[in-house]
């Protein structure tokens, strides 16, 4: 498993639905980049200069919205995650 490094978040991204209308199918290759995810692991916080460690904002399963073109796309044991800095983070979903 992958273990991100100071601010940075590991997030499974959640596939939107496949939405048609009048039965009209869409391409991938059209579709919007998903922005939901679940965070999967998270590094030990932004370390300040004066050597402090801001805590993380986020948590693992913390279901999350990120910024639309925000991270790396990484593969681990066959499976494709994205890994970004916390502050690409929007928000918390709660249920």
């Amino acid at each position: 498993m992958l273990k991100p490094l100071g601010d940075r978040v590991l997030i499974e991204v959640k596939e939107e639905e496949e939405q048609n209308v009048g039965g009209i199918v869409l391409t991938s290759s059209s579709k919007e980049k998903p922005q939901k995810g679940v965070v999967i692991a998270v590094g030990e916080g932004k370390a300040c200069k004066h050597g402090n460690v801001k805590p993380m904002p986020v948590a693992v399963g913390d279901a999350v919205l990120f910024e639309k073109f925000a991270g790396s796309t990484v593969k681990d044991e066959g499976k494709e995650y994205l890994i970004m800095h916390a502050d690409d983070i929007m928000a918390i979903v709660e249920d």
